[in-house]
């Protein structure tokens, strides 16, 4: 740190977790410079909505560069981290290093496939917004393959669905692809049913949303069957291939399986030198900086954090809470001060099984069906960046209400084969 240039923070990661710090530093007396691999952050909750047709990408998606058009002291950079020296604090990229005085490592988490690396070919996860399109175009094109195929039973595995993981992001996805078989799409084919369609959801524990009350995991789960999706727990995949999945002894013959089991954090972690889960998440100290380089934070899904003992969960509401005390950490330490321990507020916890069907959970009140859905609706509208995001998002889900219709069935991309 020098006496003539202010301090440079850099942080890596455009999501919840760098993107909050970032903001939370608009009034610092510092230089931050922000890298993400891609132009834009992404409201992630909504992104199966994307995945399952509901929404257009740039609804749930906005430019980093808008976002933080207005915070002078911000220089927004698309690139790659690929190498982080903490002893000589820089940061190599794809294009050059950049030399850090703090650095915010928000790199998120990708894929867990449990040692099987080699399903990720059939079963494809949702992180991304190619991720999310890239299912899109699958989830279409099983339909499209229906409608072409002659024989019964090759028609049959096409309009069946095996979804891998009882999360949120399982139990959304499985909902709303039973809500487009059963309502969006029967009247546009002629020699298919999609009405036919099995919706599988396999869990390999005891119940699905397991971090909320039983109470509301047996709900869900039977909102889900009212919905037709047949719901599988205590099934662990242990083979997937083109044609379909094996849970032990049992078989699922379908075309379209989508992973939503695991998730392990950022490979940047392990560069940090500091202690690892098994998930690859960063042990951190009470403040969110490494114990051996106070100049260093880690926030969002890389950082493993307890609290009350227990785990702080990997939710978007941590990441944000992660990546402001952060900020704040960095000025107390510019200016001399201690710093203090994180404290996550836990605001609730919700998902949504279909049309008209959700569970809430707020520690004391819990809720479910009709009620819990409206609620869901708001405060995802409400957390959206951009009044465009919310305009359209809003506009969207009263015409799919009405309606049934999802107006972003458009296959785009190549076919995987040639």
């Amino acid at each position: 740190m020098t006496d003539t240039a202010p301090p440079h923070v850099l942080i890596i990661g455009g999501g919840f977790g760098g993107l909050w710090a970032t903001r939370a530093l608009a009034s610092a007396p510092v230089r931050v410079t922000l890298v993400d691999r891609t132009n834009h952050h992404l409201f992630q909750p909504l992104l199966y909505q994307v995945a399952m047709a509901g929404l257009s990408s740039p609804d749930i998606a906005a430019p980093l560069r808008h976002i933080l058009r207005r915070q002078r002291n911000v220089t927004v950079r698309m690139d790659v981290a690929r190498e982080i020296d903490v002893a000589q604090r820089r940061v190599r990229f794809d294009a050059d290093a950049l030399a850090y005085d703090y650095l915010v490592v928000a790199s998120g988490a990708r894929h867990a496939y449990f040692g099987h690396d080699d399903w990720a070919r059939h079963a494809p996860g949702l992180k991304t917004l190619d991720d999310a399109l890239y299912i899109r175009r699958h989830m279409l094109e099983a339909f499209e393959a229906a409608e072409r195929a002659v024989d019964p039973r090759e028609q049959a595995e096409w309009l069946d669905f095996v979804i891998i993981g009882g999360g949120p992001t399982g139990v959304e996805l499985a909902g709303t692809l039973a809500e487009i078989a059963r309502h969006a799409l029967p009247r546009e084919f002629r020699r298919s049913d999609p009405r036919r369609s099995q919706i599988h959801l396999v869990e390999a524990g005891p119940r699905v949303l397991a971090s909320m009350p039983e109470v509301l995991s047996v709900r869900a789960r039977r909102q889900l069957e009212r919905l037709g999706v047949s719901v599988h727990l205590g099934k662990a995949v242990t083979a997937i291939d083109a044609r379909g999945v094996d849970l032990g002894g049992e078989r699922i013959d379908a075309r379209t399986v989508i992973w939503a089991a695991g998730v392990a954090a950022s490979p940047l972690g392990a560069q940090l030198g500091a202690e690892c889960d098994r998930a690859g998440r960063v042990r951190v100290a009470p403040d969110l900086s490494l114990p051996t380089h106070p100049e260093v934070f880690v926030v969002g899904d890389l950082a493993t954090v307890a609290q009350d003992g227990k785990p702080v969960p990997g939710v978007a509401p941590a990441a944000k809470q992660m990546g402001a005390h952060a900020a704040a950490m960095i000025r107390e330490r510019i200016a001399g001060r201690p710093t203090r321990a994180f404290r996550y507020r836990d605001y609730g916890n919700l998902a949504t099984v279909g049309r008209m069907a959700a569970v809430v959970d707020l520690g004391r009140v819990r809720f479910s069906g009709a009620p819990a859905w409206f609620f869901w609706l708001w405060a995802h509208v409400f957390f959206l960046i951009g009044f465009r995001n919310r305009l359209v998002v809003m506009a969207e889900w009263i015409w799919s209400y009405f309606t049934y219709q999802r107006h972003a069935r458009i296959i785009l991309g190549r076919r995987d084969e040639p």
